[in-house]
């Protein structure tokens, strides 16, 4: 479902390679929804969610050093986005997720659609046109 189309391309190598891992962090966490022989996924969300803090971190960080060294003028809002991104993944409660499994894989399947395609489609792509 998730996949890195030529629209998302910033012509940027290391950024569309960072950014082609996150469609795919993203797509595992489409299959494990889809997934109905796997009665407990509770471990498996905590390793993507876990996965996504640690890559995106990762990722925002080349990210903000390259736009750093081109003097981009949007850097603050995409720090802002950035730090908006980490703040949600670090709001993923443990407990919740336990008793909630199905609605917590949605609510991160729905959450990095919409923020992978807007943030990327949308801000990303821009960087490239510096």
């Amino acid at each position: 479902m998730y996949r890195m189309k030529p629209e998302y391309f910033t012509g940027i190598d290391f950024i569309d390679q960072e950014h082609a891992r996150l469609f795919e962090i993203a797509n595992e966490a489409f299959e494990l929804l889809k997934n109905d022989f796997i009665p407990d996924k509770y471990d498996y969300i905590l390793h993507l969610v876990q996965e996504l803090k640690d890559y995106t971190k990762y990722h925002f960080t080349h990210e903000e050093e390259y736009m750093e060294s081109i003097g981009y003028k949007r850097i603050l809002s995409q720090k802002v986005a950035h730090k908006d991104f980490i703040e949600k993944m670090e709001a993923f409660d443990t407990s919740f997720i336990d008793e909630n499994q199905k609605e917590s894989l949605m609510d991160l399947v729905d959450f990095l659609a919409v923020w992978l395609v807007e943030h990327i489609y949308k801000s990303d792509k821009l960087i490239g046109q510096e």
